[in-house]
């Protein structure tokens, strides 16, 4: 029997993928983290299957349940939020999953973050503008964050940033920021992209830190900053398609 990690997406049912909904349809165990996930998600499982909300479960009770599952020859769907590479806690799980003998794999799914710019109908790699995105996140109530990752470091990139788990520290970073990117750089707050109670605010680092804190949000939202998001951004032709670059036929 099983663990199969996989990533539920940004919430929405319908962004899971199809290798996501197979194995959804036919694990008679699915432990899920509710704090993110739309409850539609759980449509996809089978009649009768065991449902383990984890949001208020430490690590020690999820791997028993996947303990206990796997001793009656069930396998488990352990649903991740958004894709399981970023934030989800695989390598602690998986060194203990490793540790009681059981087998798991992994299933990627849709990052928050990749959702928020579909949302914004951005990309975050322009031609001449930027072309590297920074993923990463703040220390509130988590785990400590190497000194070489300050944020200030990213800054100095002047890549798109994309931050994950900051948005009660908004008006920090918003303040740490402009002193590398300028006040005036695009700054956009999407909460529960894809869900219905999706949200966006556009600002610049500004004043976005006034618009979180009219809104009232508190979680689920990823943060993405650059001049990427400028609108109506006018930017270079990309030597990928230009029309005078040298193409090679493929031999017939």
């Amino acid at each position: 029997m099983t663990v199969h990690f996989i990533g539920a997406g940004p919430g929405a049912a319908d962004l899971l993928t199809v290798r996501a909904v197979a194995l959804l349809r036919a694990a008679p165990v699915c432990l899920y983290a509710g704090t993110y996930l739309d409850p539609e998600v759980l449509g996809h499982c089978a009649p009768g299957a065991e449902l383990i909300d984890t949001q208020h479960l430490d690590l020690d009770r999820i791997i028993a349940h996947c303990v206990r599952a796997h001793g009656e020859g069930k396998d488990v769907v352990r649903l991740c939020s958004g894709d399981p590479s970023l934030y989800s806690a695989l390598t602690e799980q998986a060194r203990r999953l490793d540790g009681h003998g059981i087998p798991w794999d992994v299933t990627p799914g849709v990052p928050a973050y990749a959702a928020a710019a579909a949302v914004l109908g951005a990309e975050l790699t322009v031609p001449e503008v930027t072309q590297s995105v920074v993923l990463t996140r703040t220390r509130v109530r988590s785990t400590v964050m190497p000194e070489s990752e300050a944020l200030v470091n990213f800054a100095r990139t002047r890549a798109t940033l994309a931050l994950h788990l900051a948005i009660t520290r908004a008006r920090t970073l918003a303040a740490e920021l402009a002193r590398e990117y300028g006040p005036d750089c695009p700054a956009v707050v999407v909460y529960r992209a894809s869900q219905p109670e999706q949200r966006v605010l556009r600002g610049t680092l500004s004043d976005i830190a006034d618009r979180v804190e009219a809104a009232g949000l508190r979680q689920a939202a990823v943060i993405l900053v650059g001049r990427a998001l400028a609108p109506a951004l006018d930017c270079a032709p990309s030597h990928l398609y230009d029309p005078a670059r040298e193409r090679h036929s493929s031999p017939g």
